[in-house]
């Protein structure tokens, strides 16, 4: 199928499609779409480690291809990088450098900036959105570290906020915007919904997904959290013109070509031929021919915003094309559409512990009968919907084969060891007694706290700025500022500060924006900043900051390494309600304030604050029997957060101790 571009394509000033790749063949589907990038992960390092990934090997050849073409390849390595890993992750990157070059890395940790400048890495740094620049005021700051050359917008973004955020980009920056692929519940970087369920974290692209899965509230069973795919499509032509947005992005690392094919096909005639009526038909076709979930516009209209989680919508992955009829002895479907010989089908959700998944052996007609042959022995039941979720399109796989023997071109290269090592930042020794802070949501806290140390949350709804005892009073930013509260909790931090208040917290570095350089500041990065390896803490201190409240989904031994190793003060979460997400949205199915109950028999409740929805679990962290432990390690700062209970809500008595026992996946 070819494509052509049109003149717009060929401007300086349009946006790139780039797509996704988790694997040799859809690198190569990429390609024979006609994308202008390409964004593959590795073996390790990567926010989607279900995907089958490269070795340097492979990317090696596959990088020659695309730059042969004039295209570019970039690399996340967008992980939470625990101490441990800072040595290897610094030899990957020495290897990817000498032997693969790509254009581009694409990153969450502080660690990767030292990293790269470590090991003279030559491409471009890309804050992937784990990085959670969600407000335009933080460009400003991003802008200070000379590697940054681009910026990955949230999802949660509409237009006008996009257009906000390229009014304030600097000249030397610019923006990716997501234009098609799964949506997640939570913000980026805000998610800690998998690593509660046994370690395996999202910030480390091991979530196995419990926001898909069905939940039940007040007896009524849905999928409150499963959202929708968000499609930009007939709309593209906005984003295309927005300055500064330099790639149009499409999810799906775990997808097939077939997939990454034929969306790169439809966003390169949706952002080329936009005023072809013709063009936008076959595009809308391709998209529905892609085999994603249904889609959604989701906040991208501002006036006509869509939410993604719609419990009356099928949000499986793969095209649905059909349903499990007959008896258990011979169970079929009867498909909505044709079946081509290697058909990749799934029946049931992915979150179904027996879901099994098998290839068509032959053609099957629109309409026709398909029989089931399972090799364990449980058999769905009647009604369980069956999904097309890849397929080998005799048309793709002679595109792909071309490329595939132009790939035999380029030499298969044996990367040598890396011998690089880390500079270890200058540890300096913290002065001072052991703290403890406890952490409230009214300020009436400032009043009634025994405590040595009391912070209290800013929101953007919050009335009034009250100050106590200004040795001990503290103030904690959101973990998420969204472009609507930008100059809300601008106004509310200056207010601090003119009476006279000097002890902040904040939940992304990049609220130090809202500071003064002003040596008498005490800003501490906090526990939603996701630290946890001296690296990213050296950042921090060049950034001003005087202390780090680490992430608290580590394992003791990440715990008890890092103090010795780190060039600030460290604080650790130890008690109270953490939560297991935050969100810009909520199922409208779903109360606030009310338990509901997972397939497990977890608990968790809902409660907005300010323009974002916490879901906390019915237990808390408690790390009080660890206390010992932590202050020999050399913490400085213990913090218990205080979480007021909806009515009819009491917490279950658990350990409470998180991953300190089994560690951080």
């Amino acid at each position: 199928m070819e494509i052509k571009k049109s003149h717009a394509a060929d401007s300086p000033s349009c946006p790139e499609i780039l797509a996704p790749a988790g694997g040799k063949k859809a690198f190569l589907a990429a390609l024979a779409a006609g994308a202008d990038a390409v964004y593959c992960g590795l073996k390790s390092f990567s926010a989607r480690m279900a995907a089958e990934n490269f070795s340097i090997e492979e990317l090696g050849r596959l990088t020659q291809l695309a730059h042969n073409q004039g295209k570019k390849v970039y690399i996340p390595i967008n992980t939470m990088i625990k101490s441990d890993e800072l040595n290897p992750a610094g030899r990957l990157l020495d290897q990817l450098n000498r032997w693969v070059k790509p254009d581009a890395l694409i990153v969450q940790d502080l660690a990767m900036i030292s990293l790269a400048r470590q090991t003279g890495f030559k491409g471009e740094i890309h804050l992937s959105t784990l990085a959670n620049i969600t407000f335009s005021a933080a460009l400003e700051l991003v802008r200070k570290f000379p590697e940054i050359k681009r910026v990955v917008l949230p999802r949660e973004l509409s237009i006008d906020e996009i257009k906000m955020a390229a009014d304030a980009c600097p000249d030397e920056l610019s923006l990716e915007v997501f234009i098609h692929g799964a949506l997640c519940y939570a913000v980026s970087g805000r998610c800690y919904w998998s690593s509660y369920m046994g370690g395996k974290s999202g910030l480390r692209g091991r979530c196995v997904q419990p926001c898909r899965r069905v939940y039940t509230q007040n007896m009524r069973k849905n999928r409150f959290f499963s959202c929708q795919d968000l499609w930009i499509d007939v709309l593209t032509k906005i984003v295309v013109n927005v300055p500064k947005v330099s790639s149009l992005k499409i999810e799906g690392r775990k997808k097939g070509a077939h997939y990454v094919y034929y969306t790169v096909s439809a966003y390169r005639l949706l952002r080329d031929h936009y005023d072809d009526p013709k063009a936008k038909k076959t595009a809308l076709a391709f998209l529905d021919y892609a085999l994603g979930r249904k889609g959604t516009h989701y906040n991208f209209l501002p006036q006509r915003p869509q939410n993604p989680v719609d419990v009356n919508v099928q949000t499986g992955s793969g095209l649905m094309i059909g349903r499990v009829k007959g008896d258990r002895a011979k169970p079929y479907i009867v498909p909505r559409e044709a079946l081509l010989a290697n058909d990749m089908m799934r029946v049931g959700y992915e979150d179904d512990a027996w879901h099994t998944t098998f290839r068509v052996s032959k053609y099957v007609p629109k309409r026709g009968h398909l029989v089931l042959k399972f090799v364990n022995s449980r058999k769905p039941q009647n009604g369980t919907p069956v999904f097309l979720i890849d397929r080998r399109d005799p048309e793709l796989e002679k595109e792909m084969r071309v490329l595939e023997n132009q790939l035999d071109n380029h030499a298969l290269m044996r990367p040598g060891e890396s011998a690089f090592k880390i500079i270890p930042p200058h540890r300096n020794t913290p002065k001072g007694l052991l703290r403890e802070m406890q952490v409230h949501r009214s300020m009436q806290a400032f009043k009634h706290n025994t405590l040595d140390q009391v912070g209290v949350w800013l929101a953007s709804d919050t009335p009034r700025i009250v100050v106590g005892d200004r040795r001990r009073s503290w103030y904690w930013l959101p973990p998420v500022i969204w472009p609507e509260d930008q100059e809300k909790i601008r106004s509310l931090v200056n207010k601090a500060l003119k009476k006279g208040c000097k002890n902040f917290v904040l939940n992304s570095p990049w609220q130090r924006v809202f500071f003064p350089k002003d040596k008498s500041l005490n800003l501490w990065a906090g526990p939603f900043c996701n630290i946890s390896n001296e690296l990213a803490i050296e950042q921090l201190a060049g950034m001003h900051f005087k202390g780090v409240i680490v992430s608290p989904e580590q394992g003791k031994i990440d715990y008890a390494g890092l103090p010795a190793k780190s060039p600030l003060p460290l604080g650790i979460v130890v008690t109270g309600n953490w939560p297991l997400c935050v969100s810009r949205i909520i199922a409208d199915d779903l109360k606030t304030a009310q338990l509901f109950n997972s397939p497990k028999g977890e608990q968790a409740w809902v409660r907005q604050y300010g323009s974002d929805y916490w879901i906390f679990p019915n237990w808390q962290v408690n790390l009080t029997p660890k206390i010992d432990v932590l202050k020999k390690a050399g913490y400085k700062m213990l913090v218990h957060l205080s979480e007021p209970l909806p009515k009819n809500v009491k917490l279950k008595k658990r350990p409470g101790l998180w991953n300190w026992e089994i560690g951080l996946k």
